[in-house]
């Protein structure tokens, strides 16, 4: 049986297998599946009365159709004192990114990895070219937005994604150095700031850029309810953005695609802001107290995370897929290895935030994996670990080839093993890419408005904020006017080859490989509170 379960993961690409997957392979009764250390999920909220309230309406809930997205969003934006004008809510925020994709973004995307896999996968699935900025294991995956800038603007990408906190490290970047690099990036196309995870950062009182990017015209910001609700199971996430982009987001939304628990809990929301801030506020400091004893296992790396999870390396000799499987199978524990992730190899993990009963669990089940009955050196596993996680130094190589010359050297080994579907080699000057020079220019656009010197990231503290008062009457901000979008100055629009038209769909832009490809083996070597706050406030108060 435990082959059989484990065996899930292989046949996933960017993600984990899903809990009712494990619980039909495993054959186990609902609720007695493993304790979730993988799926990103706020332990605290709903309340158990909230669920026995869902529980009570089940039948009416999934009888019925829902209200319009219209009258769901309204409701929502009334909590987040947002006007509904800036905002789309999608079935999921993977519903959002995919119209993003399609409707904003025309050839190519900047993305940071390791990072949330839909980013690049997305835009390759479509044709787009994705240039890969890799966060560096030396310097703790921190992004350096300054560093970040210049690469963007010498590979003349069109559009930016930025996650904050990042998924899987939990790097956080605070607010101001983001409303620098918006500025910086004003003659994009298109910038993305994924907040998914940002109601669980303490770094500062009021983390969000929503505000700011209702008064820019490219800059689109997005936000996941599933996660910090704790309620994955109900797709359901919003953006923020000018009235015109949102607008034009919301146009292209099947009707009905918000189900109906989701309005239910949306509804429900405006009742219980004290339980959901109290909640937020025991995740914080489970978050420290998780660190620090995760700190205490000799040659484990714990890096600083503003999110609900905890990105860890394993010590030398340890393999992710061995620690994972044996930690399922032998401890009833269910991890995240991320191989899988582009950017990152076996010998990382994603551990979510969880209660202190559970976390006495996991270290147990870990120190018994890692280090056997002594507490010396880490010892290996068992050979058990699969050969489809995509290794650091491959990726690299692939980053490396992709964001500098093109794709020649990768592109003419796998040709030469029968890679499918991969594009023939380009033959040299025809134009793969711009070169990464050695000292990369700043573009006369960006001379105004450079980008921000790095940021430190943050050591949050254990500082429990005092709990909100009574819930506010919701203001809803004045709604902003849609501004035409910057016209490109023309010596940055010579400095770099103009924009080529999109690649048809399917096929690898400028000879990249598609997402199978790059997640793949085809010629890559594989290396083993009381009231609901604002949405720029985000529920400090709690």
């Amino acid at each position: 049986m435990s082959g059989n379960v484990t065996s899930l993961f292989r046949s996933t690409a960017a993600h984990s297998p899903s809990m009712a997957a494990l619980a039909r392979e495993s054959g186990e009764a609902a609720g007695a599946g493993p304790v979730d250390f993988c799926i990103p999920c706020n332990p605290y909220f709903p309340t158990p009365a909230m669920f026995d309230e869902m529980a009570g309406r089940l039948r009416d809930i999934i009888t019925y159709y829902p209200s319009s997205a219209d009258t769901i969003t309204a409701e929502l934006c009334g909590l987040l004192q947002l006007p509904p004008q800036c905002v789309a809510m999608g079935n999921g925020s993977t519903e959002l990114i995919t119209w993003i994709d399609h409707l904003l973004v025309r050839e190519s995307l900047a993305v940071p990895v390791p990072t949330f896999g839909r980013w690049t996968d997305q835009p390759m699935e479509t044709g787009k070219r994705v240039d890969m900025f890799p966060l560096q294991e030396a310097g703790g995956f921190a992004l350096d937005l300054a560093r970040y800038a210049e690469f963007v603007r010498a590979r003349g990408t069109r559009a930016v994604v930025v996650c904050n906190p990042n998924n899987p490290d939990g790097g956080y970047l605070h607010k101001q150095a983001l409303v620098q690099f918006m500025d910086a990036m004003a003659d994009r196309d298109l910038v993305v700031i994924d907040e998914s995870f940002l109601e669980f950062a303490d770094a500062e009182a009021e983390p969000s850029v929503v505000q700011e990017a209702m008064l820019r015209p490219n800059v689109v910001v997005l936000r996941s309810l599933g996660k910090n609700f704790g309620l994955h199971g109900i797709r359901f996430g919003y953006l923020v953005a000018n009235p015109a982009l949102a607008g034009r987001v919301r146009a292209m939304l099947p009707k009905w695609n918000l189900n109906s628990f989701a309005e239910h809990v949306v509804f429900m929301l405006r009742d219980h802001g004290p339980e959901y801030a109290r909640s937020l506020h025991q995740v914080r400091r489970d978050r420290l107290e998780m660190a620090a004893q995760l700190s205490a296992l000799p040659g484990l790396t714990v890096y600083p995370s503003q999110g609900n999870f905890l990105f860890v390396r394993l010590p030398v000799g340890a393999e992710g897929t061995a620690v994972r499987d044996r930690m399922l199978t032998e401890h009833r524990v269910l991890v995240r290895e991320c191989g899988n992730k582009i950017g990152s190899s076996s010998r990382f993990l994603r551990l979510v935030v969880r209660p202190q009963v559970d976390v006495r669990r996991l270290v147990s089940g870990l120190e018994q994996v890692l280090y056997g009955a002594g507490r010396g050196a880490a010892v290996p596993g068992p050979a058990t670990g699969t050969g489809y996680s995509s290794g650091t130094a491959a990726v690299d190589r692939l980053m490396y080839e992709t964001n500098g010359s093109g794709m020649r050297a990768i592109t003419a080994q796998t040709a030469g093993a029968g890679a499918p579907g991969l594009a023939a080699a380009p033959s040299p000057g025809t134009g793969t890419g711009v070169p990464l020079p050695a000292a990369v220019p700043v573009a006369p656009a960006a001379a105004t408005a450079p980008g921000p010197p790095p940021v430190p990231q943050p050591v949050p503290g254990p500082q429990p904020a005092p709990y909100p008062g009574p819930v506010p009457v919701p203001h809803p901000a004045p709604v902003p006017q849609p501004v035409p979008a910057p016209v490109p100055a023309p010596a940055a629009a010579a400095a770099y080859p103009p924009p080529v038209g999109p690649t048809p769909p399917g096929v690898p832009a400028r000879g990249g490989l598609t997402a199978a490809q790059v997640r793949g083996t085809n010629g890559l070597e594989s290396v083993p509170a009381t009231g609901w706050p604002n949405a720029a406030g985000m529920g400090q108060a709690g």
